[in-house]
């Protein structure tokens, strides 16, 4: 029998993330090592008369991929996925590893090159999500190369996924509706400000939100959740970060992150490992160097980094932005191959002022 706590996860992603419909054409992707949870979401598919599709994967083939595809075949797309990102109603997936570190011998190059052949395929499901055509969500099945990563047992590590979804509880959806209803107040008390100034030891930045949305991220997108968001304008970014935790892409975590702006676009950047993954993602195109994304977490189930960013974005008393391409329904107009997300920690001698007002202080909101 099945934990429990994966049951309620199963029927928290069907029934209040994306909640499915009968008839809905419903795509469930992961890796073989989520298997567990894929059956559950699965039967909850069924349950709710929704039809299900499954997209599994297996991560060692990937890396045979990565390590033996000619260019002609990385650039090939699945037909089948294809009509899938078209028609289909809604995107469950859930994400795990069987090694965090399994695509470390890959040269960034090819990997980006890999993520920029399906561009069309990101393209299209936020497109359609920002028309509201296609549900998605996305969610984490505990194992033991994730509870390694984040230095704890597997039992310590599920009760902390179990913990930050809150499906350790009676009920799930009723607290992720009374987190939806606080951010829902903040994301109100934004709507039609224009300039954002972040500063803090990790921070002196301003940008422009005028014309832009702040979303509500309250567990319909992402499981867990806990973030409000918006994509800055574009050119009016100026300023520098340093974020304060790896960031992970392709199984390799690039330390001691630290960003300059200028009107917008990336002028300086440095690491201090792994760098030529940081300059692989800001080269990838022209819209790697701008940022398509400002948020601040708000889920303080969630204290501690753990080398997954589902989890990590969503720390209580934090910002994190993301270089690269934009959600459309923000405003975002940036557009690239890249979505890379930087956390920056606030909880200590830093606030956030909104058109002046004083609207965040040492993780804190200041407004109601």
């Amino acid at each position: 029998m099945s934990d429990i706590r994966l049951q309620r996860l199963a029927d928290l992603l069907v029934n209040y993330s994306t909640e499915i419909k009968p008839g809905e054409w419903v795509g469930i992707l992961g890796d073989v090592v989520a298997l567990p949870a894929l059956r559950e979401v699965y039967r909850a598919v069924l349950r709710a008369g929704g039809n299900p599709t499954v997209f599994l994967t297996d991560e060692t083939m990937a890396r045979i991929f990565l390590r033996e595809a000619s260019d002609d075949q990385i650039a090939w797309l699945d037909p089948s996925q294809t009509l899938y990102y078209e028609q289909a109603d809604a995107y469950i997936r859930v994400g795990s590893s069987q090694n965090t570190r399994a695509m470390t011998g890959i040269p960034a190059a090819r990997v980006q090159k890999w993520g920029a052949a399906r561009r069309p395929w990101l393209d299209t499901r936020l497109r359609r999500a920002a028309e509201g055509k296609m549900k998605w969500v996305g969610a984490w099945y505990p194992n033991e190369a994730s509870a390694q990563e984040a230095n704890m047992s597997l039992e310590e590590y599920e009760d902390f996924v179990y913990g930050a979804t809150f499906c350790d509880r009676p009920d799930p959806i009723g607290e992720w509706r009374r987190i939806s209803a606080m951010q829902e107040a903040k994301v109100a008390w934004l709507a039609g400000k224009k300039q954002v100034i972040c500063k803090g030891p990790n921070v002196d930045l301003t940008l422009s939100i005028a014309g832009r949305t702040f979303i509500n991220s309250d567990g319909h997108h992402n499981m867990p959740c806990g973030e409000i968001f918006t994509g800055p304008v574009e050119e009016s970014v100026n300023g520098w970060v340093r974020f304060s935790y790896p960031a992970i892409v392709s199984g390799r975590a690039v330390s001691g992150i630290e960003l300059r702006f200028e009107d917008g676009r990336v002028v300086e950047a440095s690491a201090k490992e792994n760098e030529d993954l940081l300059f692989a993602q800001l080269d990838a195109d022209a819209g790697s160097r701008y940022l398509g994304e400002f948020a601040i977490g708000t889920n303080f189930g969630i204290q501690r980094f753990t080398g997954n960013i589902l989890f990590d974005e969503k720390i209580g008393g934090t910002i994190h932005m993301a270089i690269g391409t934009g959600y459309p329904e923000t405003g975002s107009k940036n557009r690239s191959s890249v979505h890379w997300d930087m956390i920056c920690d606030m909880r200590t001698d830093s606030e956030i002022r909104v058109d002046g007002e004083l609207f965040y202080r040492n993780g804190q909101f200041m407004v109601d």
